[in-house]
């Protein structure tokens, strides 16, 4: 799956022992960074699955300003229990509302437990 091969490609640049990764582009220009926005910015992503995890990983990056590299890991681990899912024969419909229902109860949780009041 091509989410998870970019997510492989950033996980190992995570946290304060991140490693730096090499890219060298068609001109022979190279770039050191372990920074996951850099990194996904750089690679030719041609798979939709794959272009979507770099879009997130902008908006995350243009929102915030940091945790590129942990949202692409979140959405890609995501993508692969649904598959492991429908490999089992559930229906993506059921898989959908699941991850539905997952997302209003992480949010209740965060606004009850972990929000100013």
């Amino acid at each position: 799956m091509a989410a998870l091969s970019i997510a492989n490609v950033i996980k190992t640049s995570l946290g304060p022992v991140g490693l730096d990764k090499m890219l060298v582009d068609d001109v022979g220009d190279v770039t050191i960074s372990n920074d996951g926005a850099t990194i996904l910015q750089l690679l030719e992503v041609e798979h939709p699955a794959g272009k979507i995890l770099v879009k997130l990983a902008q908006q995350q990056d243009t929102e915030v300003g940091d945790g590129t590299t942990s949202v692409v890991i979140i959405a890609a681990e995501l993508l692969r229990r649904a598959n492991e899912l429908i490999k089992n024969h559930i229906h993506p419909a059921t898989v959908i509302t699941g991850y539905r229902l997952a997302c209003k109860e992480a949010c209740k949780f965060i606004a009850d437990q972990m929000a100013l009041k």
